[in-house]
């Protein structure tokens, strides 16, 4: 079999792709690419479950929201490039691989980075991802011309100084609030980067293409919840006089993921995204839905330790880790999707479920099971609003 019936070629010259083009869908590479990085989800979670039941929030809560936004934003730039300049040559699919070589490195630097606040191989494994995309970007240069090459060659410029960046605030910078001050400011520049390269030209990004791989990157973090939420379980059954306790987290927990995955994909959300500005609040936006879906796995954790009192937390605070995340998750989901599609009462319908799990927390040990009751019945109060629709 030949390269070409194998479906590449060995090299290609890259140009945009059509954004009007038919059957656009993700591809084994992107697949592949999304189940690499939520490896680096998953280590992100369990520092952050171990460290808020510790009672360690001024450590945790920074250093997850930190991870994850390396992990996220490396992946939604590469996303975004790949719906525009995926050509899937032998150089385009080997500096993919790189880039997931650098998230497992990066992953595999998480424990230090919340440990004992050493980032060096965090830094690095995220100086690999973005490099290699500095090296795509300048493919797509060499291939195009006029403001389309402006755009791209500013896109690789604008990475690559933002490497040069995180070194000395992450390294070098002392622990403590000169770090976060310097860590904010490179997530400032590193958001701005898309906004400047972008303002005379546009990527041909695919619309359909860009919902799918949002979407399936959600399905897979949800996954990574839900076996979160499984192990803690697993871990909780040895302490028999929790059982109860633990039913009631593990069907709350369950609820709560099966609510969040119909909630997302209740209504597509590709024709809404037509413009920059509605792609760049969209796609920015989903760092919190990805967070927030993220994180309800830790805190089932949390809450699988409080039921087995192991929690070094009050009952409270560990619901919270729970119905906190929940809550985010159903509001920026509303923000995003649903607010576009519906109409009447059904616009009321995720904000008060929002409102409603967040008041859960008041049950303390006994939060998760009705946070996920709540979530269930505003799936099922969506149905019937759409139903009388018609």
């Amino acid at each position: 079999m030949t390269s070409e019936q194998a479906g590449y070629r060995t090299v290609r010259r890259m140009t945009a792709r059509d954004r009007r083009e038919h059957h656009r869908v993700a591809t084994p590479l992107e697949l592949f690419f999304d189940l690499c990085f939520v490896v680096a989800v998953g280590q992100a979670g369990r520092e952050l479950a171990v460290s808020l039941a510790e009672g360690h929030y001024g450590v945790g809560i920074p250093g997850y929201f930190l991870a994850f936004f390396a992990i996220w934003w490396a992946w939604m730039n590469f996303t975004w490039f790949a719906s525009a300049y995926d050509v899937d040559d032998v150089p385009y699919r080997v500096t993919t691989l790189v880039q997931i070589a650098g998230v497992l490195i990066l992953a595999a630097g998480v424990p230090r980075a919340f440990e004992s606040h050493d980032y060096a191989l965090f830094v690095i494994g995220y100086a690999v991802m973005r490099l290699a995309l500095v090296t795509q970007w300048l493919r797509a240069a060499a291939g195009c011309a006029g403001p389309e090459r402006t755009m791209t060659l500013r896109y690789a410029a604008g990475v690559a100084l933002c490497q040069l960046g995180w070194w000395p605030a992450l390294l070098v910078v002392p622990d403590g609030a000169g770090r976060t001050v310097a860590a904010l400011a490179m997530i400032v520049a590193e958001l701005s980067v898309p906004v400047l390269a972008e303002r005379r030209s546009q990527t041909s990004w695919h619309p359909h293409h860009i919902s799918e791989r949002y979407g399936l990157f959600t399905l897979i973090v949800l996954g990574e919840t839900v076996a979160a939420a499984t192990v803690a379980v697993q871990s909780g059954l040895d302490e028999e006089d929790a059982l109860g306790k633990l039913a009631a987290v593990a069907i709350g927990g369950l609820l709560i993921c099966f609510s969040a995955w119909w909630v997302y994909f209740a209504e597509p959300i590709h024709d809404h995204l037509r413009s920059n500005r509605q792609a760049f609040v969209w796609g920015y936006g989903h760092y919190l839905v990805f967070l927030g879906a993220a994180a309800i796995g830790s805190g089932l954790e949390v809450a699988v330790e409080d039921a087995a009192g192991k929690a070094h937390v009050s009952s409270t605070v560990a619901a919270a880790t729970v119905t906190v995340p929940t809550a985010l998750y159903l509001f920026t989901v509303w923000l995003l999707h649903s607010r576009h599609v519906k109409t009447g009462a059904a616009q009321l319908v995720l904000p008060l479920a929002a409102a409603a799990v967040l008041a859960c927390t008041a049950a303390g040990s006994q939060a998760v099971l009705p946070a996920g009751l709540v979530c269930a019945a505003a799936v099922a109060v969506g149905l019937a609003l759409r139903a009388r629709r018609g």
